[in-house]
């Protein structure tokens, strides 16, 4: 008897302590190790896109219980340290996306699987075919966000300009257009909008101008230097490269 309650105690204790397994759905509350980066960074820009509608599903996104950027201490702490330099050339971050629960990452699964919902094709993928998201890449049954050391950021300058305001049922454009015709970020241009399913997303895409290669390379450049790694077909996301959890897939929610 003494064995098998020794032997429901260590199926628990492993179910709901995610380090010993590749996924853990026990978590309901952050997990030690993580922090809220508003904590550390007090005055980064947050424009967390999967709580509200202005993304690619087109609604707010499983598990977005708040628009908070939760992200590992490491992962903070490094990102603080880029935080800091901008901040001596009146400039700052702001973040997409930060940790993102496997509950989203579902949520994006079922969304790809209705081909008939194209609703935010327009700005968003306006070059893909949605059958075609599984196979060409952009979309995924796991996340590096699950991970809870990636991020989705970009720059905006100070003090920074008012962040438009996305009206569902509003006229949509392609989100590779010239930044004067695209949906307005008052982030430096970097040549595509967030989650632009484009090939001009690409980091080093030779098609962009001047300018957006500029920007591009200051985020690269600032990032890289505090350990972190670029996604190539992706300008936005970073991982950092020592991440605490690189086998691990959360699913606590974000609120």
């Amino acid at each position: 008897m003494k064995s098998k309650i020794v032997l429901t105690l260590f199926i628990v204790t492993t179910l709901c302590f995610p380090q010993f397994l590749i996924n853990s759905h026990c978590a309901d509350k952050i997990p030690e190790g993580f922090v809220d980066i508003k904590e550390m960074i007090p005055e980064i820009q947050l424009d967390i896109r999967y709580y509200s509608p202005h993304n690619f599903v087109g609604e707010r996104v499983d598990g977005y219980l708040a628009p908070k950027c939760i992200l590992t201490k490491e992962a903070a702490e490094a990102l603080a340290k880029v935080q800091k330099e901008l901040e001596q050339f009146s400039l700052t971050l702001k973040i997409y996306d930060c940790y993102r629960p496997q509950r989203a990452v579902d949520h994006f699964v079922r969304w790809a699987k209705e081909i008939d919902n194209t609703k935010t094709k327009k700005e968003f993928y306006p070059t893909v075919d949605k059958a075609n998201l599984f196979k060409d890449g952009y979309i995924d049954s796991k996340s590096g966000h699950s991970r809870g050391s990636t991020v989705d950021l970009t720059i905006v300058p100070l003090p920074a300009p008012i962040q438009r305001k996305y009206i569902p049922g509003q006229k949509l454009q392609e989100c590779y257009l010239p930044v004067e015709k695209r949906f307005k970020d008052n982030s430096i241009d970097m040549g595509t909008g967030f989650d632009c399913f484009h090939e001009l997303s690409h980091t080093a895409n030779k098609n962009i101008g001047r300018q957006q290669k500029i920007n591009r390379l200051l985020l690269k450049s600032l990032m890289e230097k505090h350990g972190f790694r670029n996604y190539d077909k992706e300008w936005w996301h970073y991982t950092l490269k020592n991440e605490p959890y690189p086998g691990t897939y959360f699913d606590f929610p974000i609120e």
